[in-house]
């Protein structure tokens, strides 16, 4: 099959964002399918210093990219976000429309990108899958960023209308499954195809990075990858490390990677509460730098908002880049990811809006290194388990080959 990719947020490895979806493409490409991507121009992605003006046509590693001049940065506000949501979507039902595609597959997010592939699919008499990253619009309502009742009721109607012009819908968490079922949609059509783990990529290291961004070798480092942003809920790790330093605890060092909207507030109020002593603020970069460096580290951070809607609705890269790394997981609030911890023993589950409670676990995994590589080496098993990227980019590939005939 010809396969219309659509991923506003697109980026091989050379860039510093997820890469589901050159991974998936390249799973396609290994089955027979050929794969044209159609993308924008986002902050953190490879694509965007390509994307000059118009539409862009180049290869990414035997995939044909059609990357579309529309900028995207998750520092910009609410109604940035939707002119950009908005310009991609119109750009790309154009450039979809005029391909030989037998089958139009769109993944979210934004949920926006189920237009272009919905009207594309009809419009080439093809069928058309749609993958749900994020539960749109009940994440953007749950931390605030929709609260006009008017753009909640259009999100809600838009998001059943996309479901229902789907022949199979890929959801990324058991929680997101459920999300869509309320809607209506049959169960038999949703296959949970969780983000995985780049398994050759990033491997487990026993020596540790003497790279001064991180900190010291002799400190236990703790790492967060990802964006700084209102639903990542970072004050909860500043809260904790404003405990350790009450407690006058040494020998732990926070670090933040990535950007985000919120990054600058941060880092303002690390500086102005004296916590710069116990965390390192540090640049993205590249998921191929990335799979060098987070081996090396002690410790990965899952961090987000304690927000209902998150227990069972993320699946967050981040996450499975630490387990093959062979990285206990150290996660602040409850649901799937945590249970999975627990459940494995591949780290530690603290309750979620208690600074004492993170601050005696960083101790804990401090004072305790047998035990946390323990808990690494079992986060690696999980990895190879169950969360293998050959094993769950066979399923996605069985998902489109099962919509295409």
């Amino acid at each position: 099959m010809h396969i219309a990719y659509i991923h506003q947020h697109f980026s091989t490895p050379r860039g510093a964002t997820g890469t589901r979806s050159y991974e998936m493409s390249q799973r396609l490409m290994r089955a027979g399918h050929r794969v044209t991507m159609i993308c924008g121009a986002s902050t953190g992605s490879d694509m965007a210093a390509a994307a000059t003006d118009g539409v862009n046509e180049f290869d990414a590693d035997g995939i044909r990219v059609l990357s579309i001049a529309q900028a995207y940065a998750n520092t910009m506000g609410f109604w940035q976000r939707i002119q950009s949501f908005r310009g991609f979507a119109a750009s790309a039902l154009r450039v979809v429309s005029r391909l030989d595609a037998d089958l139009v597959f769109a993944t979210s997010t934004p949920l926006t990108v189920g237009i272009p592939g919905m009207k594309g699919a009809r419009r080439l008499g093809a069928p058309f899958v749609f993958e749900v990253r994020d539960l749109w619009p009940e994440v953007p309502i749950a931390i605030g960023a929709i609260k006009n009742p008017l753009i909640k009721w259009y999100t809600r109607r838009l998001e059943r209308i996309i479901y229902r012009a789907a022949r199979e819908i890929i959801a990324l968490s058991p929680g997101m499954k459920r999300g869509i079922v309320a809607t209506g949609y049959p169960a038999e059509r949703v296959t949970v195809v969780p983000n995985g783990c780049d398994l050759d990529d990033f491997t487990p290291a026993d020596e540790k990075t003497s790279d001064e961004r991180f900190g010291q070798p002799g400190e236990l480092r703790l790492i967060f990858t990802g964006a700084h942003g209102p639903a990542n809920g970072l004050d909860a790790v500043l809260d904790a490390a404003g405990e350790l330093k009450r407690r006058g605890a040494a020998g732990a060092r926070l670090i933040f990677m990535g950007q985000g909207r919120e990054k600058a507030r941060l880092m303002r109020r690390s500086r102005d509460e004296g916590l710069d002593g116990l965390v390192n603020w540090v640049d993205p970069i590249s998921k191929e730098e990335l799979a060098r460096v987070l081996p090396r580290l002690d410790v990965g951070l899952m961090i987000l908002r304690n927000l209902p809607a998150f227990y069972f609705g993320t699946s967050p890269n981040k996450f499975f880049d630490y387990i093959a790394s062979g990285l206990p997981v150290l996660n602040n609030y409850p649901g799937w990811l945590a249970e999975l911890i627990r459940e494995h023993e591949c780290g530690l589950a603290v309750p979620p809006d208690d600074p004492a409670a993170f601050a005696d676990a960083v101790l804990w995994l401090r004072d305790h290194p047998d035990e946390r590589r323990a808990m690494g080496q079992r986060g690696r098993a999980l990895a190879e388990a169950q969360f293998s990227r050959d094993r769950l980019g066979a399923e996605f590939v069985a998902v489109l080959e099962r919509a295409g005939r």
